[in-house]
């Protein structure tokens, strides 16, 4: 468990199940896991969510380009009245068309994400939504790209545009075996906005179990759109009555012995889990970044819909 207010229920992080070393993943084994995801990802993104993503994520229309001398017939909304007041001459601004956006997916993939009481394990929920989420961005022609980390960032995939492009992201995304067990949410920020000169959608996919990244986190949010994803397993929200149990934290290795059997330990650690997900709700809000919450033991199209609904009606007002 961590001190500084972030919550890791260790208790349950010990029955996680182990993703394979990559030495023991073939290629064939990884492309046809990447052909199944895909069929799958492209019924969903074709059926619900391809005009969701449409609507709510848009290139913005036009960017700024440069300023040149006003010339008779242009339209008098477009006077940069700095420039002309510094060089003693009428000058315009001009803009370019910008139609695509950049899709980055910055993927936590420290040991506490490889936990799982469900479905899936977090890291595999993640896989499958940043999956359905890229070919969304592909089929909307914008550029896709992931960085996937732990305390740093150990892969990285540029931005690109197109279906093969997307298809070689979500290769990495299951090919991947982490060599660090850490998490730095802001080692991830920093990354992002060093490799991102303009400004970019950002889904950041992890379980936020960190600290000392609000300060990464409100840069990143002044220049890009940045959606915090956080993945949630219920083991980690409500404790089991099996009498006493000894659990390990994945992550900084600590051993606890914890009073399962004892309503007021339950009661404090359902307690605590609610604490941290408003906590988390309301410091991402206050950084400038949106939150979607989505659940190992649940499906994931669910909160996408209402997320991206939620998003439209924001920008409608």
């Amino acid at each position: 468990m961590r001190a500084a207010g972030t919550m890791r229920p260790a208790a349950l992080q010990a029955a996680s199940p182990a993703l394979p070393p990559a030495s023991d993943v073939t290629l064939a084994e990884i492309l046809a896991q990447v052909r199944r995801l895909e069929v799958t990802s492209r019924r969903l993104v074709r059926d619900i969510l391809a005009g969701e993503y449409g609507s709510v994520f848009k290139g913005r229309g036009v960017e700024f380009a440069d300023v040149r001398e006003y010339h008779f017939g242009d339209d008098v909304r477009t006077i940069d009245w700095g420039v002309t007041a510094r060089m003693d001459a009428a000058y315009v601004r001009r803009y370019v068309e910008e139609r695509e956006l950049t899709v980055l997916f910055l993927i936590d993939h420290s040991a506490s994400d490889a936990f799982g009481s469900r479905i899936r394990a977090k890291i595999q929920l993640a896989t499958e939504l940043s999956a359905v989420l890229a070919l969304a961005a592909v089929r909307n022609n914008d550029r896709v790209g992931a960085a996937l980390f732990t305390d740093r960032v150990e892969t990285f995939v540029p931005p690109a545009k197109g279906k093969r492009h997307a298809l070689r992201v979500i290769r990495e995304l299951l090919a991947f075996r982490p060599s660090h067990r850490g998490t730095s949410l802001a080692a991830a920020l920093q990354f992002a906005i060093r490799v991102l000169p303009r400004r970019a959608v950002i889904f950041l996919v992890s379980d936020w179990l960190d600290d000392g990244y609000a300060t990464e986190l409100e840069i990143a949010a002044r220049t890009h759109d940045v959606i915090g994803v956080q993945l949630v397993d219920p083991r980690e929200r409500e404790l089991p009555d099996v009498g006493l149990l000894t659990v390990r934290d994945p992550e900084g290795g600590a051993w606890v012995t914890v009073d399962t059997g004892s309503d007021a330990v339950r009661q404090r650690f359902r307690e605590r889990a609610a604490t941290f997900d408003s906590g988390l709700a309301s410091r991402l809000r206050r950084c400038g970044a949106d939150v979607v919450r989505v659940r190992t033991g649940e499906g994931y199209v669910g909160p996408l819909l209402a997320f991206f609904r939620r998003r439209e009606r924001l920008q409608a007002r």
